[in-house]
């Protein structure tokens, strides 16, 4: 394949599957909602995820997103360090974001900061947004495409604490920004949990949480256990589909970490929507390609 075959191929890949993730949420969610659905008792709860059910056939049916807020469009990487067209993946990540917008169509959410202008087609300074881990000795890419809707966004929030603070410090910051903000962000949600040494750090391990499959857990025990604690006290508080009350307040809770600063302890927070966004798929040297977090789906 001619290199710039190979370019247009996969821009069109990335375009087709941004296009994709607008109006179908990934298998996880889509079961962890049924779940919820399922535990409900309250009459008003009920009909708020039926509702939320038939907006997603509705989504299918018309070809048309989900969601109006398809949000500032971010893709993480993990790319191999020998993936042939790895020198123009943002040029091409550019364009398919152009494309999608289009195609969708996708709600224009670019402005660019001091100019206060809309640019019309989701690209502008450095949006949108790339996030690399380059892997060594390896010739393919795996992309997690994320639509971040304004609503999510909102709670958004990292703080840098004493260490006398500990770890109690860290679960009545995450309580204060759900409490305060999470009815914003369109119950129930998925609380992305960043913990380290500076804040830029906790921030980007925050977001990286929400890519996790529902349901799995941290490695460490005792963060798999903090996961598992702040998950049921969030759901006591029954802030339910939409802020409306009812059993649950989360579709789940993740915490990711990195080792600290003896003297600073970050945590940061992001948020998922109940209509959490996300793909994975993984593009090997040949073009070829797998869809990870929607299984059985071709382009």
């Amino acid at each position: 394949m001619q290199y710039e075959q190979a370019v247009s191929t996969m821009t069109n890949i990335v375009a087709t599957f941004t296009n994709y993730i607008g109006k179908h949420l990934p298998d996880d969610i889509m079961d962890k909602l049924r779940q919820l659905r399922s535990a409900e008792v309250s009459p008003l709860a009920t009909l708020v995820y039926d509702s939320m059910f038939e907006n997603l056939a509705k989504a299918d049916e018309l070809d048309r997103p989900c969601c109006q807020d398809t949000g500032v469009i971010q893709y993480f990487l993990k790319a191999g360090a020998d993936f042939p067209l790895l020198s123009d993946v943002r040029a091409i990540l550019d364009e398919a974001t152009r494309i999608a917008t289009q195609t969708a169509p996708l709600r224009h959410n670019a402005v660019e900061i001091f100019v206060e202008k809309n640019t019309g087609d989701n690209t502008g300074d450095r949006i949108p947004w790339i996030d690399w881990d380059i892997v060594p000795n390896d010739s393919g890419i795996t992309l997690e495409v994320y639509m971040a809707g304004g609503g999510c966004s909102l709670p958004g929030q990292g703080k840098t604490l004493m260490p006398a603070a500990g770890y109690e410090g860290v679960v009545q910051f995450v309580f204060d920004v759900v409490t305060s903000y999470g009815v914003n962000a369109c119950p129930p949600l998925l609380v992305g949990i960043g913990i380290g040494g500076s804040i830029e750090v906790a921030a980007n391990l925050s977001k990286k949480a929400l890519f996790r499959p529902i349901g799995s857990r941290n490695g460490d025990p005792k963060g798999a256990e903090m996961e598992l604690l702040i998950e049921r006290g969030l759901n006591d508080i029954g802030i339910g589909p939409q802020g409306l009350s009812g059993n649950n307040s989360v579709m789940g809770v993740h915490i990711e970490k990195a080792a600290r600063h003896p003297s600073t302890i970050s945590v940061a927070v992001s948020v998922g929507c109940w209509a959490h966004r996300r793909g994975t798929i993984h593009i090997n040297e040949d073009l070829s390609y797998e869809i990870l977090s929607h299984k059985g789906v071709t382009l």
